[in-house]
């Protein structure tokens, strides 16, 4: 099926095939029709399989008619949430893309940057805002926004805002806008509160399914690395050492772990960027933009900061840190095979991940090849504890409990090296701390 014969706009058409493309991806194929013929829809597809142009497409579609028909009314026709501010800002890459030959104004409201120009925006009288919950809440709140007049509301990776703890913002939202509008929710997943939410928001949706539910695309070739957690860091860079390795991003469960390996990569002389919550929106955007010109080899991101990522070619996604929720393992292995272009999945797993690891392969209805990976030293020592760093996820609970008590991993003694080397004679046990209690206080009572 060419985008021609979906009937949309030849502004929007041309756009299209400026951007290179010819057919649509099948989510397009089957969402754009039930769209245009103004009914509600709930979409269930993997990462990358083109659902953002799915809804961009059919809301141009419908402010290019709505402006040929009305151009004088002005205000918010279209609204669009989003769980994340990478995730609003690859939306509106999209929308200008593909509306750059239309005569329409549009917003995006998301926190992290200064109110005030988002809110002389809405002033000035959009046809469309893109936002994500938390900052439209506020202006909301503030009466920046008039919502009176929308006919259109999206709500993008529902899954994920419910994650997120965003169901009373978006009650809250859906609260503010006119009852009669059309509601499109998409989603990786059709979980029993995504399907209790389109009862909820939605009118008979029409539910379009395309491919297994939260199953990773086919072109994404998955594989775990069995591993100590002190060996991570050496096998990330022995992998890296591979120029096959070109673009690559790793995923990391804390801010403070995505900083850790960041700076050992550069120290290592490998460009590395970071995306996480304590980073600011422009010192994000500009990884971003640097991983996508290729300026940096390697993103280091967090779960919930690396929502919205969309870069073509990504080679290689390494779960440094094994996700905590199936879903998250899907949304990861996502950003790599996009589009049906081939690509790798690399987890690092621990003793401690395992239970985890199979619950995940249940999850997905299939087994995950395990591997070692050749040339790599599996015997080596663990590094100092300054080079792990705090943030880390606790190592192999079975060296914790095989360390001798009071035995302090990482301490250096301030004795000289002779008396340090020397064996001591037979030493008392040390005291309990109860007995230790007990003397201090019969001190305290003779001294009285």
């Amino acid at each position: 099926m060419p985008f021609r014969s979906l009937g949309l706009d030849d502004r929007i058409f041309k756009a299209i095939k400026e951007a290179g493309y010819t057919e649509p991806t099948p989510i397009q194929a089957a969402a754009i029709p039930e769209v245009l013929a103004g009914r509600d829809v709930i979409g269930i597809a993997q990462t990358g399989t083109g659902k953002t142009a799915a809804f961009v497409l059919p809301i141009l579609q419908h402010l290019a008619t709505r402006l040929n028909d009305d151009a004088k009314r002005r205000g918010t026709r279209a609204l669009v949430v989003a769980p994340t501010r990478e995730l609003v800002m690859q939306i509106e890459e999209n929308v200008r893309a593909y509306g750059k030959h239309l005569p329409f104004r549009m917003a995006t409201v998301v926190g992290g940057l200064s109110e005030r120009p988002q809110i002389e925006a809405l002033r000035s009288g959009v046809e469309l805002v893109v936002a994500t919950p938390g900052r439209l809440i506020d202006l909301m709140g503030q009466r920046h926004v008039n919502f009176s007049g929308v006919e259109f509301l999206v709500l993008d990776e529902a899954d994920r805002m419910l994650d997120m703890g965003f169901l009373p913002p978006m009650r809250q939202i859906v609260r503010g806008l006119p009852p009669k509008r059309q509601t499109l929710m998409f989603s990786a997943t059709l979980s029993r509160e995504i399907e209790a939410l389109t009862h909820e928001f939605q009118k008979s949706p029409k539910v379009i399914e395309i491919g297994r539910r939260a199953n990773p695309a086919e072109t994404v070739t998955q594989f775990v690395y069995e591993i100590n957690q002190h060996l991570k860091p050496s096998l990330l860079l022995h992998l890296l050492a591979d120029p096959q390795f070109n673009t690559v991003l790793v995923f990391t469960r804390t801010k403070h772990g995505a900083d850790r390996i960041a700076r050992r990569l550069e120290n290592a002389g490998i460009k590395t960027g970071t995306i996480h919550s304590n980073r600011s929106q422009n010192q994000r955007l500009r990884a971003l933009k640097d991983f996508k010109s290729g300026a940096v080899r390697v993103l280091v991101a967090t779960d919930i900061a690396a929502r919205g990522i969309d870069v073509e070619g990504i080679s290689h996604v390494v779960n440094y840190d094994f996700p905590m929720h199936s879903e998250d393992y899907v949304h990861r292995i996502g950003r790599t095979g996009r589009a049906h272009a081939v690509g790798d999945a690399i987890s690092f797993v621990t003793s401690e991940d395992q239970a985890t690891l199979r619950s995940l392969e249940r999850f997905i209805g299939r087994g995950i090849v395990r591997k070692r990976a050749e040339g790599f030293d599996y015997d080596m020592a663990a590094p100092p504890r300054e080079d792990r760093g705090r943030g880390q996820p606790r190592g192999d609970l079975r060296e914790r409990r095989n360390r001798p008590q009071g035995a302090v991993r990482g301490s250096r003694s301030s004795k000289p090296a002779a008396q340090q080397t020397a064996a001591p004679a037979a030493r008392e046990p040390a005291p309990s701390l109860a007995r230790r209690i007990w003397g201090r206080a019969r001190g305290r009572k003779t001294a009285s």
